[in-house]
């Protein structure tokens, strides 16, 4: 792989969020690195190491071990998680609104009374 896929937006990420995204246990990562299977870089975030893999590698990885239809079917997966997360997120700040918007109710009621 040359060097700008290194460089390019997107072209990257770690063994962490590759496992999150296309489904893949870390260790499946690991024994790909080990193989030589996976280009990797060690990074650190606060003090504790982590993997920079190429992100057209980890596809081919996922697709060899789990079919050629298993990166739509986890892309799929990952974005309706996200999407879900973001609606959950979206009722508790209505909730909230809610709840104030009835306490603000309540206080022009007793102003409009006095």
């Amino acid at each position: 792989m040359s060097g700008s896929e290194w460089t390019k937006i997107g072209g990257t990420f770690s063994h962490k969020n590759a496992c999150k995204e296309f489904g893949l246990k870390e260790e499946e990562i690991l024994d790909a690195i080990q193989k030589g299977k996976l280009q990797y870089k060690t990074n650190y975030a606060h003090g504790n190491p982590y993997y920079r893999v190429l992100r057209s590698e980890v596809e081919k990885l996922v697709k060899k071990l789990y079919g050629k239809n298993a990166i739509e079917k986890q892309k799929i997966k990952f974005e309706l998680k996200q999407v879900t997360k973001e609606i959950n997120s979206f009722k508790r700040k209505l909730k909230v609104l809610e709840k104030n918007k009835l306490v603000l109710l309540e206080e022009q009621k007793k102003l409009e009374t006095k």
